[in-house]
Parts: structure tokens; sequence; C-alpha cells
């Protein structure tokens, strides 16, 4: 992972090879041409966004990819529309309007419309390429970048998906201007998590700062942004697929992919569920003697701070295990977790004590 400034834009690389990337971070990226002139090329070009952000957004990106032919599809907001058949309706366009292989997908949207973007684009012609324009908090600082993309099924969250890497990815910081208060606070969920699982210094500013990212300073989100993408570029670089480091990545999220699977989609953000899981990895930790008590009382106290929920009433602890044991780190039938040995030291185990688990599901379950 390198940085670099191209088009007077603050820059980073994410470094694959033939396959790198830039991700630009600045406001009104939206509205500058020469971006997607410079990063590009592709001249048909199939835009996806949704009810929401479209009428926000999608009137300045059209201006700024002119001399295209652009096709929009806008879908219903929201993780429930995250599935198979959204996915048929986007390839179902793109063989109605006749793009090649030279065309692009844009994303215009937060992660579900970005994970399903990039998953039409995997599958279209066996992959096409495809660009991100994230407008939410946390697509900008973790599902825009790195190259998961997917769509869920009934029994799981993201189940069904492939590894696609986008051409580019600009974060419009204008963008979150108009995110609602709800959506900006589950973003936060994912910058803890960055400072949880590799850089104290990160958690510990946030710490001092957060009451000027909830409210919107422009120096403030930017330096999160910025620095939630250098952690992740740099893991993605080291370890595209998920076959060791970027595991790292998914603290908090196999409680809390269980939890939105066990709710079907539709009673909590993505970055809600992540933050009652980070809520959970941090009791599992301590139950495992891995954690002082000093270190997850900080971090329950950040969640809280933040606006996000540490436990989920709603779910039995029964069903959220059973949820659990169909997530993608299980492992010869054994279910891994990412817990915590202190705050920005994160590994991924299956050597952990059954009651442990058990009475962290009983505490924040039910």
């Amino acid at each position: 992972m390198g940085s670099r400034r191209r088009v007077n834009v603050d820059t980073l690389n994410v470094e694959l090879g033939t396959r790198s990337y830039p991700i630009l971070i600045d406001a009104g990226l939206i509205g500058r041409a020469e971006v997607f002139r410079q990063h590009l090329p592709a001249r048909d070009v199939l835009v996806l966004s949704n009810t929401t952000v479209a009428p926000l957004y999608l009137p300045a990106l059209a201006a700024s990819l002119g001399g295209r032919r652009i096709v929009e599809v806008i879908l219903p907001d929201g993780e429930a529309h995250k599935t198979l058949a959204s996915a048929a309706r986007v390839l179902d366009v793109l063989v109605a309007n006749r793009f090649g292989r030279d065309c692009a997908v844009l994303a215009l949207g937060g992660g579900v419309v970005g994970d399903l973007a990039g998953f039409a684009a995997a599958c279209y012609q066996r992959g096409v390429a495809f660009a991100q324009v994230p407008t939410t908090l946390l697509a900008q600082v973790d599902s825009a970048v790195g190259g998961k993309t997917g769509v869920n099924h009934p029994g799981g969250k993201n189940l069904i998906g492939a590894f696609h890497q986008p051409v580019l990815v600009v974060s419009d910081t204008a963008t979150l201007a108009t995110l609602p208060e709800r959506e900006l606070r589950a973003g936060l969920a994912e910058v803890i998590k960055y400072g949880l699982i590799c850089d104290a210094a990160l958690f510990a500013w946030l710490e001092e700062h957060l009451d000027e990212l909830l409210a919107r300073d422009g120096a403030a989100l930017a330096h999160v942004i910025r620095r939630s993408c250098e952690i992740k570029a740099a893991v993605v670089g080291r370890d595209e697929r998920e076959q060791g480091e970027r595991a790292l990545l998914n603290l908090g999220h196999t409680f809390g992919h269980a939890l939105e699977s066990a709710t079907g989609y539709e009673e909590w953000l993505h970055g809600e569920a992540v933050g009652a899981g980070l809520s959970m990895a941090a009791a599992m930790s301590r139950e495992c003697g891995l954690l002082t008590g000093a270190e997850a009382g900080r971090i329950v106290r950040l969640l809280e701070r933040a606006g996000l929920p540490t436990r989920i009433a709603s779910v039995t602890p029964a069903a959220a295990l059973e949820h659990m044991r169909i997530d993608k780190k299980v492992l010869g039938g054994r279910l891994r977790l990412v817990l915590l040995r202190g705050i920005g030291t994160a590994y991924l185990t299956a050597d952990y004590p059954p009651a442990a688990l058990e009475r962290t599901l009983a505490a924040h379950c039910g």
C-alpha cells in the first residue's frame, strides 16, 4: 500500500499488482469530471443506486460521466434488498442493453449497493470493471474497499458472493452531510473495529474526538476515513482472499452477522449489529481471560457514546448460535472467532471454552 497525489486529491493505493487501484478522498469529488475521465475509461456505464441516494447525487454524477452511455438501475433502499433477485435485475439490464466486456458497473450508495454492484460485475461475462462511489461512512471506511462482493441468503449474510476488486473508489466526504444520524453512528462501528484490531492509538483518538465525529467535523471525518482505508488497504494488499490476516477485519462480525440474519436483515443496520458484535467479542475475550475488565469497559463505553447497541434483546442465544454456525469462518465444523488480547491486538482462534461463548450469548441476547 502506497500513497500519491493525483488530480489534486488525497489518494491512497490498494497495492495488488496489475489490479491495484486508487482510493480518492475529498469533498465534492462526485462533481469533478476529471476524476472519472482519468480513472474510469469505460464508455458504457451502468450506475446502480437506490431510491434514497439517487435523487441526491445521481444528477451530479451523470454530469461528471458526460459523453458516455449511462444506464441507471435504482433499487429500493435497505439490506433486505441485497438479494439474488436484485443482482439478477442488474444482470438483466446489462444484457438488455448489450453491454460488452469493456463496460463498467458503478455503485453509488452504501454497502448494500456496493456489494450488489460488485457481485453483478463479477458475474457478468465472467467479470467486468467495477467502480465504487460510497455515500455512507460505513462504506467509505470499510465495505467499498477490498473487493468483497455478494448478496445475502435467508440462511446467512453474504453467503453468495465473489472477490472482485474495484478499479476505483471515490469517497466524496461531502455526501456525509446528508447521511441520517443513525447511519453515521452505524459507520463508526467499523472505525472502532480498526482501532481494536491493530491501532490502539486510533482507538484512543476516537475516545478523545468522538464528539467531533458525531458533529460531522470535516477534518475529523477525513482523518478516520483515511486511517481506516490505510489499515484496510494494507491488510488486503497482504491477504486479498482472506487466507489469514484479513480475517481479523471480521472482529465482531460473526456475532453481528448472526444478529442480522436472525432478524431477517430488517431490524438492525449492519453497523449497529457490528457494534453489538464488538461488545460481544470484548466480553468473550474477557471471559477467556484475554482482556482486562478495564479494557472491556473502555470498549463498551465508546460503543455506547457512539450510540451503538451493545446487546440485542430480540434474538435468543440459541438463535444467535444457530446462525453463527454457518458463518464463513467455520472450518472443519469448528466456529472460529476473532478475539482480543488487548485494545489494538486481535487474533483468530477456534480454541476457546464453549461455556465462555454460552455465557457471552446469554448476557447479550434475549
